[in-house]
């Protein structure tokens, strides 16, 4: 069955045209001309992926993408205007799995789509035991749960796939260079932005002060850490 993308965006030509390139490669589109709709098509059609651009009237991106975040975790692409750098650490900060910045080839959207969707994927585990724990924070591999103490935490797909690196390699020092190219894909290793907004937004989810972290710990000039023990 074809992965069901939803695009959201107040230009008819536009949407036709992500349309088109994504239905050549096999995707099933939904649209959506804006945020109040992008919301709806969300609870009816259930995709696996949104395009949500920023700009739009009625709700725009950034209010449509707080609404969606009330009862879904599905990966949103934010699609931001050329040179709108605080678009981009908006939607990340509000819980975006990505961006594509206006204008972009038809290859590029591909290729952003494909890694998010990737990265959505179950994560095998092997041999691995299914409940992990450190300190008050609980994955459970087999729901791809995380809970702090008694209440869950509620991650993208991104921040569970990123939260998995330190849990699987518990005590290492993971450079970004490294996170980028694990959870993000080999073309985002230079994209050190994205990693801070996910790791700050990790922090505000999972650690009781984020600004003295136990689980995500920063190794200044190294990269980042969930330490063995807790000191």
């Amino acid at each position: 069955m074809s992965e069901i993308i939803l695009a959201v965006d107040d230009e008819p030509r536009f949407l036709r045209l992500v349309e088109a390139n994504l239905n050549a490669e096999g995707f099933k589109v939904v649209t959506a001309a804006n945020g109040q709709e992008a919301v709806q098509a969300v609870a009816d059609h259930k995709p696996q992926l949104v395009l949500l651009d920023v700009m739009m009237p009625q709700l725009d991106g950034f209010s449509a993408l707080d609404r969606i975040r009330e009862f879904s975790q599905v990966p949103v692409i934010m699609l931001t205007a050329k040179g709108e750098e605080a678009d981009r650490v908006e939607g990340l900060n509000r819980g975006a799995d990505d961006y594509v910045v206006k204008p972009f080839s038809a290859q590029e959207l591909v290729a952003r789509v494909r890694a998010v969707l990737r990265r959505a994927k179950s994560v095998q585990h092997g041999g691995e035991p299914s409940i992990f724990r450190h300190g008050d924070l609980t994955i459970d591999y087999a729901s791809a749960e995380v809970t702090v103490g008694d209440k869950t935490a509620f991650l993208s797909a991104t921040e569970y796939r990123l939260l998995l690196q330190f849990a699987h390699r518990q005590g290492a020092t993971l450079t970004a260079e490294e996170l980028l190219r694990n959870v993000w894909g080999d073309e985002y290793e230079e994209d050190k932005e994205i990693l801070w907004v996910c790791i700050s937004r990790l922090r505000q989810k999972l650690e009781e002060n984020p600004k003295k972290p136990v689980h995500i710990v920063t190794r200044s000039g190294l990269g980042y850490t969930m330490p063995a023990a807790e000191d």
